[in-house]
């Protein structure tokens, strides 16, 4: 019974153990590193309006946790909806550009000038055109457009990445345009996507932080402005209590983009096949 636990045709007790012993490490290692602060900056008596020791950031995250998780749902609206916007926006035109090349050759550089663009110079202008009294609107566009380009290009590149020789099979047996799509292109493409999915799930965030950084005091209540408010204030173990919320979100949506990933692909793509040994 317990070779058959571990057998081949049986591998869910392997799969346990080596999820448990991927999460543990990580966890162990975050443990040691807090431990490490807390003792070095009690030993070194380090001032709190400069580094405060975890055990104060934790005390903080719980006394003003109602208001931090209030500012954390402000940033993850604007996280999630400029994630979606984009991984939409970013496929489908992606998916336009690669079906026609004089429609490439014209936009492609708009949307190369878009992406290079620094996002301080033309946030106050989003801002000003979608109305101040429409500051989400205008920082999800300016999230949406940092997430935007890496699902594009992404998505441009799988479209061109299906084997010659395939393609040479489908003109051969005279394949629609949206057999070859459906059949050929789009599976060829499916893992560029989702890795510009896990990308762009990274740079929503970053993009809403920078986006409530540039827009401007009492226009902004996310943990990106809870961060500069306590600063001004000189609340440094607020400022980490909130740092540390921001991360955790991130990397909730990235690790839920790696599993989304692991499961469309696991079945027949390279990159995420168990391998042997």
């Amino acid at each position: 019974m317990t070779d058959l636990a571990v057998s081949p045709s049986n591998p869910t007790p392997v799969k346990w153990r080596r999820a448990a012993a991927e999460t543990a490490a990580p966890a162990l290692g975050g443990v040691i590193f807090l431990i490490a602060w807390e003792a070095l900056v009690t030993h070194f008596q380090v001032s709190r309006f400069i580094l405060p020791p975890p055990s104060a950031i934790i005390v903080k995250m719980v006394d003003e946790f109602p208001s931090l998780l209030s500012a954390l749902g402000f940033t993850a609206s604007i996280t999630l909806c400029a994630f979606v916007a984009a991984l939409v926006s970013g496929v489908t035109l992606g998916v336009l550009l690669t079906q026609n090349k004089q429609v490439e050759r014209i936009l492609w550089p708009y949307a190369v000038a878009l992406q290079v663009t620094p996002m301080v110079a033309i946030a106050p202008l989003v801002v000003i055109w979608v109305g101040l009294n429409r500051v989400w609107l205008g920082l999800m566009i300016l999230a949406w457009i940092v997430a935007f380009f890496p699902m594009l290009s992404n998505t441009a590149v799988g479209m061109k990445s299906a084997d010659h020789g395939l393609r040479n099979v489908f003109s051969l047996y005279k394949a629609t345009r949206w057999q070859r799509f459906r059949y050929l292109q789009l599976p060829s493409a499916l893992p560029f996507i989702l890795a510009g999915a896990r990308i762009s799930s990274g740079l929503s965030v970053i993009g809403a932080v920078v986006a409530e950084f540039v827009a401007g005091a009492g226009n902004a209540t996310g943990l990106a402005w809870t961060i500069v408010e306590s600063g001004a204030m000189l609340d440094v173990a607020r400022m980490f209590a909130a740092l540390f919320m921001l991360s955790a979100f991130g990397l909730t949506i990235w690790f839920m983009m790696a599993k989304v990933q692991h499961a469309l692909l696991s079945r027949w793509h390279e990159s995420e096949l168990v391998q042997e040994g």
